[in-house]
């Protein structure tokens, strides 16, 4: 049977905070989800605590990339895995308080037509990230968007393409292009996604030159 929701959950080297993401989805008043954990070629003991985690649920997967490509080819290899009706991403450094899920399902159910849900954060600790157009400059995270909460019907992904991998704000690319496809989005700011910006080495506190897009 098709679980509404498949949360991808891209890890690498969170050995110490895996347990706390994993939990907060357990704790989910909405049942009806699966989930995928990818581990992005860890070099800790991430990879055991993510198996022991998945061997505790039925409906949580353990997948292992061989190369550490980042958190965009990890989320894309946990998009060409999923099987339900909507996808959605928790970084393993986050968490969901119990009505994430739940939330956004009610969303989705009472308003057809959305096809990318988007918003809804509670941000812990630096609210102040890079502005990708000027690289010398922050910007406050409620003007941007958060891949963390994105939700998205499956059958569209494949009009929206990939996450750009290697790209600094890749989950900006790759709202920009769900705009330019013509899909139809809906942003929320009920805050259900706790996004924790206190962690060491977080993407939003090292900017990365974007690589040229495929075939340019």
């Amino acid at each position: 049977m098709v679980p509404f929701f498949t949360v991808i959950l891209p890890v690498y080297n969170r050995a110490d905070l895996l347990p706390r993401a994993v939990a907060s989805l357990l704790q989910q008043e909405e049942q009806d989800w699966e989930a995928l954990i990818v581990d992005d070629a860890s070099t800790d003991t991430t990879s055991a605590i993510a198996q022991e985690l998945a061997a505790q649920d039925e409906r949580i997967r353990y997948v292992l990339r061989t190369a550490n490509g980042g958190t965009a080819a990890a989320r894309n290899s946990g998009i060409e895995q999923a099987r339900g009706l909507f996808v959605t991403f928790l970084d393993s450094d986050d968490e969901y308080l119990p009505e994430h899920l739940s939330s956004r399902r009610e969303m989705l159910l009472s308003h057809e037509e959305i096809e990318f849900l988007h918003g809804g954060v509670a941000v812990i600790g630096d609210p102040w990230v890079i502005d990708r157009f000027d690289t010398t400059q922050k910007i406050h995270i409620n003007d941007c968007v958060v891949g963390g909460t994105f939700v998205i019907r499956r059958d569209q992904l494949s009009r929206i393409g990939p996450f750009r991998e290697g790209a600094y704000a890749d989950d900006a690319l790759f709202f920009e292009r769900a705009e330019e496809a013509g899909v139809t989005i809906a942003a929320t700011d009920y805050p259900t996604y706790r996004y924790y910006r206190n962690v060491p080495n977080q993407q939003t506190s090292v900017y990365t030159t974007p690589p040229a897009p495929h075939g340019s």
